[in-house]
Order: structure tokens, then sequence, then C-alpha cells
């Protein structure tokens, strides 16, 4: 054999032993997620339930995949920018919660996966339930489907009740339609709803006084995302004004709440994990329907009861998944 063969052939030898190796270097991509959050950085046992999920599916955060998180510091006018953000990220699947949050990402990007959850009416952002087209999908909570229901026990654990308050953000278009569905239901309860919207935590203290001075006998607090994070901070000056107050989550009723009916949350943002994990694995978002919630708990605090120096109904009290002593 020649010696310019022999050079050929270890040349294609060496070139088919280092191609392996070249292979090898390449490590796999690690999918990233986009967190848009109206609340504030820090524990969230809402955001832990979604990590946990998708710990449950085998994601490990920086390890198997790298989660951005972007919050608004219930300052939604960020939302847009911080959206924005993820979207020059080139995130693969954002994770938006709350409608306000869901708007902000779709307007950003038309192509990037978006999953809500915590969204009370998801008719202005997808198409249809079962069919949501386009490029979003999620959990909604049925915040307006199930105001009515909320009004009525609110109503039945205070049968004197003549005058509700509802405290809701003036900036989330899903929260008009909830408070709006309250002051519908309100007179067939024999109800006087009066709305008092707030962009901040900071008006909490003026929109209570306010409250007071209508002679209000409770108070009801809109289910949203700006809201719950400053429960207990809403719930101290609702105690002061000896105001009792209803809501839909039952993290409401566990920081001194008087009573909550709704979905558990933190089955919503564990369930939006499963959703984020078909979407990296191939999935259209338009081939995911929007999934409802199908269970609901009621808890009555009783402690605060007390403090109130309010009886609640045996008759509620039995029907309630929890009552908190």
């Amino acid at each position: 054999m020649s010696l310019g063969r022999r050079r050929f052939l270890a040349a294609i030898a060496g070139g088919l032993l280092a191609a392996p190796l070249g292979a090898e270097a390449q490590p796999p991509k690690v999918p990233q997620i986009g967190v848009l959050s109206p609340g504030s950085p820090g524990p969230s046992p809402l955001i832990g339930a979604f990590q946990q999920g998708l710990r449950d599916l085998g994601y490990l955060d920086r390890q198997s995949v790298v989660i951005e998180y972007r919050f608004a510091e219930a300052k939604l006018e960020r939302l847009p920018a911080l959206a924005a953000e993820l979207v020059n990220l080139k995130v693969d699947v954002i994770l938006a919660i709350n409608t306000p949050a869901v708007l902000a990402a779709k307007n950003a990007t038309k192509t990037i996966p978006i999953v809500f959850t915590w969204v009370g009416d998801p008719a202005g952002v997808v198409a249809s339930l079962a069919r949501p087209e386009g490029n979003v999908t999620g959990l909604a909570t049925l915040a307006t489907d199930l105001s009515g229901k909320r009004l009525g026990l609110l109503k039945e654990t205070l049968p004197g009740l003549s005058r509700v308050v509802v405290l809701w953000n003036l900036d989330a278009p899903a929260n008009k339609l909830q408070a709006e569905e309250l002051q519908h239901t309100g007179p067939q309860l024999g109800l006087q709803v009066q709305l008092l919207g707030v962009r901040s935590p900071d008006e909490y203290e003026n929109a209570l006084r306010a409250a007071t001075r209508q002679q209000a006998g409770a108070l009801f607090v809109t289910e949203e995302a700006m809201l719950l994070p400053y429960r207990r901070r809403l719930l101290d000056l609702a105690a002061k004004h000896r105001l009792p107050a209803a809501s839909g989550y039952r993290e409401f009723a566990e920081a001194g709440g008087l009573l909550t009916y709704g979905p558990q949350l933190p089955d919503l943002f564990r369930r939006a994990a499963i959703y984020v994990d078909k979407i990296l694995k191939g999935t259209k978002p338009r081939d995911l329907p929007v999934e409802r919630p199908t269970k609901f708990e009621l808890v009555i605090n009783l402690k605060t009861a007390r403090a109130l120096g309010l009886t609640i109904p045996q008759s509620l009290l039995a029907r309630a998944d929890e009552v908190i002593q």
C-alpha cells in the first residue's frame, strides 16, 4: 500500500473516531420557562406549587430546566415591558399569572406558547375553552361564574346583611367583570352592592374608610393576584373597621377572612406545570383545551367570627370543608 493511500485511510478513521467526541461535546439544550407575575419576588406557596409540579415531572431548576422570573410588584403597567424581556430571552414557554399578565404576554408574542393560570374569565384571552387557538391556553378559575354563589354564602352567614362593599382591582379586566356580576346578583339576594376600585395596596385604607362611611355590613374582595399577596395588610384594616371579609380562596380565610369559596389555587399552579411539560414535549397550545376547576371548597374562620361577635349558622358550618378554630 502506498504512503498516500495509508495517509488517506488514516484520515478517514480519525474522522470517524472524532465525530462522536464532537457530538458529545454539544450539551443538550436546556429548556427555558418564563414566569410573568404581577406579584413580588420572595417565597410564594403558589409559585412553589408550580415548581413542585415541575419537579414531580422530572424538571430540576438550573439542571434540566431554567426558569426566568419577572415580577411586576403590584405595578401592572410594568407587565408589557417584563413580557418583552422574556420574549427577548427566547424562552420556550411563558407561564402568565392572572389576566393582565397573559394579555401582556399575548401582545408581546404570537409564537412563544403561553400557559395562563389564575384567570377568572378567559373569554377575552382565548377563542373558546375547548379550542383556544393561537399560542395561548391554561387554567381558569371561573371567578365570574361563582360570584352569585359566594355572595349567597355571605348572606347566609350574615342573615341581617343589607349592604356589601366589593373591593376590586381597577387595572384587571376580569376583576371588573366579577365586580359587575356581584353588583348584578346583589339585589336578587336583597343586598345593595357598592363597588370600590383600587390600583395598589396603598389605597386599601381609604377604600375601607369609604366602606365604613357607606355603612357596609361586609367586605367582599375579588379574587385577584394583586390583592391576594397583600391579604394580611388588607384584613388587618378590615378588622380595624370591624368589617367581616369574604373572598374566593382559602389563603384569604387562613389570613383572617371570615369565609372563602372557590377552587384550590395551589392545585391550579401544580396543574399548570403539566401544561408546560406537554408544550415542551411538542404539544401545541391550541390542542390543549382550557381547564376549568371541578372541585370547590368552603372555608370558614370561626376565630374571626368570634372576634367580630358573629354567630355562624350550624347549617353552614356543617357544609364547610374546613372550619378554622
